[in-house]
C-alpha cells in the first residue's frame, strides 16, 4: 500500500460534561472504525463561567485517558492516592484498569484554558488490571524542529520524525497509541511513515489542513490504510493533533464513563460502583 488518504472527516460538536464545563468532543464509543480511539475532547476558553465547575469525583472502569494542556491546567485526585497539578504543556496518563474515581478541578479561575483530553480502549485481557497513573511535565515532553518546517511534541508513545525516534515519557499506552502534538507553518509539508494498518486520525484545532478534502479547524480526518502520510499546511498553516494505534478488533460495550467488552460487564461495573467496591481487586 502507499500513500494513506482521507476516508471521513468528523465535526466536533459543543457539549458540556462533569459541573457545567463546555467542550467540543469527537468520536465515538460504538465506533469500530476508529479503533483503539473511543473519544477525543477539546477544552477551549479564556471565559471562566465555561469551566469553573471542572470535573467532580467520578469512576472509570476499562480505558486509558491522556489528557494534554496547552494554557492553564488541572488539579488530579483519585482514590489511589495521586494528586497532581497538570499545567502548561504537560500531559498526564491514567490506566483505569479495573476502577479509578478522580476529580479533575482547574488550577486558574480566569483566564484561557486550551487542552484535550483521549480515551483510548482498553484490551479485554487489560481491564480488570491495577490502575496506573503517570504523569509528564511541559519542560520533560520531546519538542523537534522539522527540517521542512514547523515543530512537534511527541506527548504519547515513540514517533520516527526526520530519521530520529522520539519517545514520550508516557510510552506505555495501550494499543500502541501514539499522540503528535504538530505545528506546521504556512505551506509546509510534512511525511509520516507508520504500519500499514494502524488507525491514524488528525483533529486540526489552529489554521487548516491542506489535503483533499481540506480539514478546518475543529475537524477530525479518518485516514485509509498505508505506508506513509503526508500532511500539508494551507497558507494559513495549521496545529493539529495526530493519533494513532493498532486496533483491537474487540467488541465495545459503552456506559458512561465505563467501556467493557459485554453488556454483563457493564452491569458488573455499575454495581461494583454503587456498592462501594470500586478499585478493589477483582
Amino acid at each position: 500500500m502507499g500513500s494513506r488518504q482521507i476516508l471521513q472527516i468528523l465535526n466536533s460538536r459543543d457539549t458540556s460534561d462533569g459541573d457545567g464545563v463546555r467542550i467540543r468532543r469527537t468520536l465515538g464509543h460504538h465506533r469500530h472504525d476508529l479503533d483503539p480511539f473511543l473519544m477525543l475532547d477539546e477544552i477551549r476558553s479564556a471565559d471562566s463561567a465555561d469551566y469553573i465547575g471542572g470535573f467532580p469525583p467520578h469512576p472509570h472502569r476499562g480505558i486509558e485517558t491522556l489528557t494534554y494542556m496547552l494554557n492553564g491546567g488541572f488539579v488530579h485526585e483519585d482514590n489511589h492516592g495521586h494528586r497532581a497539578e497538570l499545567k502548561n504543556g504537560g500531559a498526564q496518563w491514567m490506566s483505569t484498569g479495573r476502577g479509578v474515581i478522580h476529580s479533575e478541578l482547574p488550577l486558574i479561575r480566569d483566564g484561557l484554558l486550551h487542552g484535550f483530553q483521549l480515551w483510548i480502549n482498553l484490551p479485554a485481557v487489560q481491564k480488570m488490571k491495577a490502575p496506573e497513573y503517570r504523569q509528564a511535565e511541559g519542560d520533560e515532553i520531546p519538542e523537534v524542529s522539522l527540517a521542512g518546517g514547523g515543530t512537534a511534541r511527541v506527548f504519547g508513545g515513540t514517533w520516527l520524525l526526520d530519521c530520529n525516534a522520539l519517545a514520550s515519557p508516557l510510552a506505555s499506552l495501550a494499543c500502541n497509541a501514539r499522540t503528535l502534538d504538530l505545528q506546521l507553518p504556512a505551506n509546509a509539508s510534512l511525511t509520516l511513515s507508520l504500519p500499514v494498518n494502524d488507525t491514524l486520525l488528525a483533529y486540526v484545532y489552529d489554521g487548516r489542513l491542506a489535503t483533499a478534502p481540506a480539514v478546518q479547524r475543529g475537524q477530525l480526518a479518518r485516514f485509509s490504510a498505508g505506508e506513509t502520510v503526508t500532511l500539508s499546511a494551507s497558507e494559513e498553516g495549521v496545529r493539529l493533533l495526530l493519533l494513532a494505534g493498532t486496533p483491537l478488533g474487540e467488541p465495545i460495550a459503552h456506559y458512561g464513563p465505563f467501556v467493557m467488552n459485554t453488556e454483563e460487564e457493564i452491569r458488573q461495573a455499575i454495581d461494583d460502583y454503587r456498592n462501594g467496591r470500586f478499585g478493589d481487586k477483582p
